[in-house]
């Protein structure tokens, strides 16, 4: 029998009932702010096209490696969840998909999937019973009704999310016609790019030929030569910027910077454009790469964005089938300390470059990033990321960074996701766990519930536009940090 879905109002807030009590008073300030959406990974063309979202498999499912990947994991084949392949679209009946989702919600609990889940089904679909096998039809009928609305169009449930700024993400190789249609519509809506090259800068990425190619005809550089790849990422970085970009992101293995010659970066360049680049070439082209980003956001302006230490696409036979991004990315030991070290000897200490960090081994967070971020005026932490944006996770993050680095150099929340539907949820989370964590502190008298406050509004939302250099002017608070 299914199961009445509530969500309970103290959801995440600290079990003492004192701390509890601020923490509410805490979350009634920054519950309802605009949602500043910095980085993820949404689909522009949703926002540009505004169609309907086809079906409850497609929009929640199929996109969303964290429900999938928990699905595989217990022996259900991606096909029958309807997950695209190389090969094309699923030919997996979407609602079969969706019934075999409804009857294994059992494998979600304790996950943050499951509150996120919890989350859109009651706030955005009005239910009231859980998602099981019971209810599996009467969830894929009533969702479908509601997705063929005006007012689930994703322009109408944008402007629903009070979402203020959502940042997408493309390479320099694909074509920002999306946005300029976006741009051109008469439509209030704040979506913007980042720029992600990895695909132009990593020689062990399989596009990389193919993107290499189109890179050149887009910037009409020779960008087989070191001065004219140079000058086409410098073009592109600017097309970008008129598409809305405020940031960089680059996704490479590991963390490590170099700061090359020009003759030693022309000869590593040759190298890698043969073809015959040995792993430890293609590794320091990554690292010189991430020098010279940090050189170009210096004259241009953009924040620059490091996300290291992700074994992407450990399953080779997932990968051969269905490509990437499919959920077999896995964490690695990341070192930040001597792979920072010639990027910081060279633009360290300057004050109009901003480089946030972030991590998948939480190791490092005392150890090393809060150090760093806690002294060089370029640094700040991004949040709790991909595996660890997790109420346990984010709570690791405050208590493991704070004491070194502060608050302020740290950039709030961003939820880094496919799956648009989710988005308010993982903010709600974020806010309801950073306001027991101020809560804490208030009960301890480390701050005054004044300073808990301005901080929660600052982490909801100031921090993140600053970070990201969006343009609305900051909340009150901000102004009063140092």
């Amino acid at each position: 029998m299914a199961r009445p879905l509530t969500l309970h109002e103290d959801r995440l807030f600290p079990a003492e009932e004192g701390a509890r009590a601020i923490a509410r008073r805490l979350y009634a300030e920054v519950r309802d702010l605009p949602i500043i959406s910095p980085h993820g990974h949404t689909d522009p063309s949703w926002f540009a096209l505004n169609q309907p979202f086809p079906n409850a498999t497609e929009l929640l499912l199929a996109p969303d490696h964290y429900l999938y990947r928990m699905l595989y994991s217990q022996g259900i084949p991606l096909e029958s969840l309807g997950i695209p392949s190389r090969a094309g679209m699923s030919a997996a009946d979407p609602r079969e998909a969706w019934r075999i989702f409804a009857e294994n919600q059992h494998l979600f609990r304790g996950t943050p999937s499951s509150m996120w889940l919890a989350h859109v089904f009651s706030v955005v679909f009005g239910f009231d019973v859980a998602l099981c096998a019971e209810t599996a039809d009467l969830y894929y009928d009533t969702i479908n009704e509601k997705l063929a609305s005006d007012a689930f169009r994703p322009r109408a449930l944008f402007d629903r999310f009070r979402i203020e700024a959502l940042a997408t993400t493309e390479g320099p190789q694909e074509s920002l016609d999306h946005h300029a249609t976006i741009r051109n519509s008469g439509w209030g809506g704040k979506v913007i790019t980042a720029y992600r090259p990895d695909p132009v800068i990593d020689c062990e990425h399989e596009q990389f030929r193919d993107a290499l190619a189109r890179f050149g005809e887009l910037t009409g550089q020779d960008v087989e030569s070191w001065d004219g790849y140079l000058q086409a990422h410098r073009l592109r970085r600017q097309a970008f910027m008129e598409a809305g970009a405020t940031s960089t992101d680059h996704g490479h293995p590991t963390a490590r910077t170099a700061d090359l010659s020009v003759a030693e970066a022309e000869r590593l360049f040759a190298a890698v454009l043969s073809g015959q680049a040995t792993p430890a070439e293609a590794e320091l082209f990554r690292a010189q790469m991430l020098t010279e980003m940090a050189r170009m956001s210096l004259d241009d302006g953009l924040v620059m964005q490091i996300h290291p230490g992700s074994f992407r696409n450990h399953n080779r036979q997932i990968f051969d089938r269905y490509g990437r991004d499919k959920g077999a990315d896995i964490p690695m030991a990341t070192e930040y300390v001597q792979a920072l070290k010639p990027l910081l000897d060279r633009f360290g200490n300057e004050r109009d470059l901003t480089v946030i960090l972030f991590t998948l081994d939480e190791t490092s967070y005392a150890r090393e990033l809060a150090p760093l971020a806690g002294h060089y005026p370029i640094l700040r932490l991004g949040p709790a990321w991909w595996f660890h944006d997790s109420p346990e996770g984010m709570r690791r993050f405050r208590e493991q960074t704070t004491e070194t680095a502060g608050f302020y150099n740290t950039v709030g929340f961003n939820d880094d996701t496919r799956a648009f539907l989710s988005i308010p949820a993982r903010h709600d989370v974020a806010r309801r766990v950073d306001c027991g964590f101020l809560a804490r502190l208030v009960t301890e008298h480390r701050l005054d519930e004044t300073e808990a406050r301005d901080v929660a509004v600052d982490l909801a939302y100031n921090l993140p536009k600053r970070a990201y250099k969006l343009d609305r002017p900051a909340a009150a608070p901000l102004a009063q940090a140092v």
